[in-house]
């Protein structure tokens, strides 16, 4: 952890130490915290702001994009990255520094019972894009992440569009499926090789990229959790002759072999330099997609996830393309500093966090679905947020996050993917009720953030 507390002198009575566990927070350390319902609860460690800061108060004086004025950054217009002092920084498009806090999904609830909620809550749509503007902006939230569908011409926060250029060609050329959180594709094979691919990205970048002059979009993510990993070479190779993938892999695997001792034999080096081949492959088309449509903007590439986050030429691939490493990272109750390093050192990019979350078992929902953390209250998801963020911040080459997501699991839209059908994840109920207490502990963290920035930044040699 980046803050542990003493232990007190033994000569120190009960009640003096009592004391000193309410005054600085040490009753809240730990919490109980599962993998999954009916799991096994262990305690663990947070981290919060009051443990940083002596006078937690708020960020003030921010730009209109919630960005940190600042003499030592080039003003472009719109967003860019910049590292300073050994930080990395999103710069706004007016010069100011900037760490994307964001929430994932910011829609409306689709089911009759959503319906009803926004009616009575809200009495209309437009009344709910206002208030949910609001109430973002209140607790310190500068960006709309992936998913989001609000309606945009009143924001004041940054977005993030993703446009899905691989499950959207998927979904025209057939073959794809409903994995638990994601697309699924055939033996784990994106149609990367497919002829096609190219011409159709960048006739539905066309099509979908309609603002590229607006200074608010922060960057355009390309995918999510696309099956980065080293079992694509022999994946590809097991599809049938006449599919490209297999064409590809096999002409590939020929063209190395041909002066190779073993050409029969594949090794761990050929499906390492395979997984960048394909992946590079792929940002090369997105990215040149995105930029002939949308140059002004920052491109994020995909968001990885699974084993891709752990293969250092995965994050070496993306170095060469994107402007921002993206990452869903689940499973870390805090987010590992040599993990981090590692993704920064490969790519030489900065690195965001587009998923994470911790749901609780105190509204009713039975938390099967999705990856995050299983916690005891609000509270405590509140508590994870905080720990989580300040690893994050003390990393200092994190420029931003993305809670996922806004609205909780509805087990009454049977549409949606297994992953999100029945958990707490979100900031609101599926009913619109907000989730005080963990809205309370986001917020101060949020408006706190350049605060925990220059704290640990202080510390560095």
């Amino acid at each position: 952890m980046f803050s542990k507390p003493i232990s007190p002198p033994l000569s120190l009575t009960v009640a003096m130490i009592f004391l000193l566990m309410i005054h600085h927070g040490f009753a809240e350390k730990e919490i109980n915290t599962a993998l999954k319902p009916g799991g096994k609860w262990v305690k663990r460690e947070v981290t919060l702001v009051k443990d940083c800061l002596r006078t937690p108060t708020e960020d003030s004086n921010l730009d209109k994009f919630g960005g940190l004025p600042s003499k030592r950054t080039q003003t472009t217009g719109f967003f860019h990255t910049q590292k300073l002092d050994g930080r990395w920084w999103i710069v706004t498009p007016t010069g100011g520094l900037f760490l994307s806090r964001g929430i994932n999904s910011v829609s409306r609830i689709t089911t009759q019972g959503g319906k009803s909620a926004l009616k009575e809550k809200f009495k209309s749509q437009e009344h709910w894009t206002t208030d949910t503007h609001d109430m973002l902006a209140k607790h310190g939230f500068n960006t709309l992440g992936a998913w989001s569908t609000i309606d945009q011409s009143k924001q004041t926060e940054a977005c993030t569009p993703l446009l899905s250029f691989m499950s959207r060609y998927g979904k025209i050329r057939g073959g794809t499926y409903q994995k638990p959180g994601h697309t699924g594709y055939p033996k784990d094979c994106p149609f990367i090789f497919d002829p096609a691919f190219e011409s159709f990205c960048n006739d539905y970048a066309a099509k979908m990229i309609e603002n590229r002059n607006d200074p608010s979009v922060l960057g355009y993510f390309s995918d999510n959790e696309l099956p980065w990993s080293h079992a694509m070479l022999e994946n590809y190779l097991s599809l049938p002759n006449t599919d490209p993938g297999h064409q590809a892999a096999k002409n590939w695997l020929e063209a190395r072999k041909t002066k190779a001792s073993s050409p029969t034999i594949i090794t761990d080096e050929d499906r390492a330099d395979f997984l960048a081949f394909a992946l590079d492959r792929y940002l090369s088309i997105t990215r040149s997609a995105l930029r002939r449509h949308a140059p002004n903007h920052l491109f994020l590439g995909p968001r990885l996830h699974g084993s891709a986050i752990r293969q250092p030429e995965v994050f070496k691939t993306l170095g060469k393309y994107v402007d921002i490493v993206c990452v869903n990272y689940y499973h870390a109750w805090s987010p590992s500093a040599t993990r981090l390093e590692m993704w920064n050192r490969e790519s030489g990019k900065p690195v965001m966090i587009t998923e994470f979350y911790a749901k609780a078992g105190d509204v009713g929902l039975t938390n099967h679905g999705g990856a995050g953390w299983l916690v005891e209250t609000q509270n405590d998801r509140g508590l994870f947020y905080q720990n989580f963020t300040i690893g994050l911040i003390a990393s200092r080459v994190c420029v931003g996050w993305h809670w996922h997501r806004y609205a909780d699991n509805d087990p009454d839209d049977k549409k949606v993917d297994p992953s999100n059908r029945d958990s707490n994840k979100g900031i609101v109920s599926n009913r619109y009720q907000p989730f005080d207490d963990l809205l309370t502990s986001m917020k101060t963290l949020n408006r706190n953030t350049y605060a925990l920035v220059a704290h640990f930044d202080s510390k560095k040699p």
